[in-house]
């Protein structure tokens, strides 16, 4: 592990102040300099993660304390940032945001305390002037832990009212102004029911987008100045996270794991696929929306989230793979869907057929369901034995009938009383929270024993 990787968060005031379009935008630059760019993103989005992930040719990583525990995220990022020139994270909501009623948990102030790194605060400029150095002073002296060392000045107007702002700031903040980035409609990202559209989705899109976003920064931002403060971030004495310490593998042949993929099934963690890999699992990813049959042996099935919803009349029309996904459920092969992949394992979605592996349907609607969970298994299942805590979050706009199964996957209590969620079916473990493994790796090391077990009952086929 390279300890002394130079590193910096990028934060905001709030939520739309253009810290990805910032973020994306330094990754790309950076990395049109040859540097090796290692992207993070605080918090659990998974869309975000896509587009650095196309920006610095390598997987965007996240940095959820809520999720992962706060002592694994230095060990995390030093994993995700191997081999790096340079480290960019970008932030989640407001710089002192975190999980509701818990502090500064989660939230980016924590994570750049946790990885000692230096903070560039991305500041909406276009309706203010004088008033920016008020803005940036209280976010800088707000914690004394946080080291918020640079502003870079988002949708300024023209060269007037930058001058006005830098005038401000060198008066009034002692925070350096590193870039003044114009307006631009070129690297707009089109939006819709759960944020940006993922860049696995857009292709080529995607692509031009993040170049112009990487042109944009070069152009606007000092990045000699944003790689000398990144220098300053001083080492951290971690071991990076190593996916072979959490688990223990299985003896014998490693099972095929299916992991659904494409644009449908685009929300997974990185960690995940490798902890299954290091609990000795052989992962294979698929695409639901192009493959017509599981992967040879596969012994395993897992669906993570996305966008169903939007490919729902295509994910339909594939009636094979969705035999194939029912017949292999049927077989007591473990299942195991979160979000989207609960939607697919259903009879139906917005009235159009599914795989029929429960007994519930679902349907777009206009409320949104978004937040952390804790939650506790109720019931023995290939993922999680009963009794089991985890942490997660929730963050759609469809709902199943019925909300639960007979034998519900998690439980947790609300301000209204206990809540269950989710469906338990033979081997089938499907529910709407979302988990990063790396806070439960006893989950993935009980899926690959359970997939082995299977296998070694069918002789692999």
């Amino acid at each position: 592990m390279n300890d002394s990787i130079p590193r910096l968060v990028v934060a905001a005031p709030s939520s739309g102040s253009g810290k990805t379009t910032v973020a994306t935008g330094l990754i790309a630059a950076l990395a049109a300099r040859g540097l090796k760019v290692s992207p993070h993103k605080v918090g659990p989005d998974y869309i975000d993660p896509g587009y650095h992930a196309l920006a610095a040719g390598r997987p965007g990583r996240n940095l959820d304390a809520w999720m992962s525990g706060p002592d694994r995220i230095a060990p995390l990022f030093a994993h995700g940032a191997a081999g790096a020139d340079v480290a960019v994270v970008e932030g989640v909501m407001g710089l002192y945001d975190g999980a509701a009623g818990q502090g500064e948990l989660a939230s980016t102030a924590q994570v750049a305390k946790l990885l000692r790194a230096p903070v560039v605060l991305v500041v909406d400029a276009s309706s203010q002037s004088r008033s920016v150095a008020a803005l940036v002073h209280g976010f800088a002296s707000w914690d004394p832990q946080v080291r918020l060392a640079g502003v870079i000045l988002n949708k300024v107007a023209s060269d007037r009212h930058e001058t006005l702002l830098r005038e401000a700031l060198e008066e009034g903040s002692g925070v350096p102004v590193l870039g003044a980035v114009r307006r631009a409609k070129a690297v707009d990202t089109p939006s819709r029911h759960l944020g940006l559209v993922p860049a696995v989705e857009r292709s080529a899109e995607a692509l031009r987008a993040v170049r112009e976003m990487g042109e944009l920064v070069a152009a606007s931002v000092d990045l000699d100045a944003v790689l000398a403060l990144a220098r300053t971030a001083p080492p951290l004495s971690v071991d990076a996270w190593d996916a072979a310490a959490e688990v223990e593998p299985v003896v014998g042949p490693r099972p095929r794991i299916a992991l659904a993929g494409g644009a449908a099934f685009s929300f997974s963690y990185a960690e995940n696929a490798e902890l299954l890999a290091a609990a000795g699992a052989e992962v294979v990813p698929f695409d639901p929306l192009h493959d017509e049959r599981l992967p040879e042996r596969t012994a395993a099935l897992v669906i993570g989230g996305g966008f169903p919803e939007v490919y729902v009349s295509e994910l339909s029309a594939n009636a094979s793979l969705r035999r194939a996904v029912a017949e292999l459920a049927a077989s007591g092969a473990p299942v195991v869907g979160e979000c989207a992949g609960l939607l697919y394992l259903g009879r139906e979605l917005d009235g159009l057929p599914m795989c029929g592996v429960l007994n519930a349907t679902a349907r777009m609607t206009p409320r949104l369901t978004l937040g952390y969970r804790e939650a506790v298994a109720l019931a023995d299942s290939p993922l999680a034995a009963a009794g089991s805590r985890v942490r997660g979050h929730e963050f759609h706009r469809t709902v199943t009938d019925p909300a639960a199964g007979p034998s519900p996957a998690w439980g947790w209590r609300t301000p209204a009383g206990p809540h269950t969620e989710g469906h338990l079916h033979g081997s089938v473990h499907a529910s709407y929270l979302h988990l990063h493994w790396t806070g439960a790796p006893a989950l993935p090391t009980r899926l690959v024993r359970h997939a082995a077990a299977w296998a070694a009952s069918h002789d692999g086929n």
